[in-house]
């Protein structure tokens, strides 16, 4: 493992210095959504620094879930070739995970009395995504 404080001896060693210096932002822009006015974090007062431990976790554990299924998204839709609109309706196949929330904000299952059931509003985007994960897609969207 290499700290900043040493200096590298090879190339090979430089090389992963960096990459790892470059992939910081990645932690940094996930520690800034908690920051985000938007999410409740700011609602919560706990008074027991235990229970603060616990909050701090949680939300550490929801920023992996997070980065991971960003990660595979993109891993996903790399591999398969596709890429989905991005806000400005340009095609990417680097979306964040935010963005792929906002796109399925429109769609809704619904349950008629006889316990039939039908997903409204499921476009091709969706399928795109929903593609990347088979086991969610056969089972609650099909």
């Amino acid at each position: 493992m290499l700290t900043a404080n040493r200096i590298a001896e090879t190339e090979q060693q430089q090389a992963q210095m960096l990459a790892a210096y470059k992939a910081q932002h990645t932690v940094e822009r996930g520690f800034r959504f908690l920051k985000n006015p938007q999410i409740v974090a700011s609602s919560f007062y706990v008074k027991n620094p235990q229970r603060v431990d616990a909050l701090l976790f949680i939300m550490t554990l929801c920023l992996l879930v997070y980065s991971l299924l960003e990660y595979k998204i993109r891993q996903g839709l790399a591999e398969q070739d596709k890429k989905v609109p991005d806000q400005k309706g340009k095609a990417t196949a680097n979306p964040t995970a935010r963005w792929v929330f906002q796109l399925f904000v429109d769609i809704h299952l619904l349950i008629f009395p006889d316990g039939k059931q039908t997903v409204l509003n499921l476009k091709e985007v969706h399928k795109t995504v929903l593609s990347l994960f088979p086991s969610v897609y056969t089972d609650y969207y099909s």
